[in-house]
């Protein structure tokens, strides 16, 4: 996912980078935090830790379930516009993406 949105957002990492992919939840937030990243999750426990610890990190949720890599590749395209401007502007901890159904 992070090379097929590099020309949207060439600063991103993917926690396997880091050899994080098998760590828990508060690992990941206590790397992010110390690490200036935002997280972008599916996971409902994330939202969780941004209700308890607020930011840093930033935690950007998209609530989509079981889809294709593809998906959410367009849903991160479709709302790129909006996640920039949480990362840089808003004072905010978390930003919900719904994605509306395709009809």
């Amino acid at each position: 996912m992070v090379r097929r949105l590099e020309d949207c957002f060439p600063e991103s990492s993917h926690v396997a980078y880091h050899g994080l992919d098998d760590a828990d939840d508060f690992v990941i937030w206590s790397f992010a935090q110390a690490n200036g990243f935002t997280i972008v999750t599916k996971d409902l426990d994330f939202n969780d830790l941004s209700a308890l610890r607020g930011a840093p990190p930033k935690i950007i949720w998209i609530r989509i379930g079981n889809c294709t890599t593809n998906t959410v590749e367009q849903v991160v395209r479709t709302y790129a516009t909006a996640i920039e401007q949480f990362v840089t502007l808003s004072s905010d901890s978390l930003l919900e993406i719904i994605p509306q159904p395709q009809k």
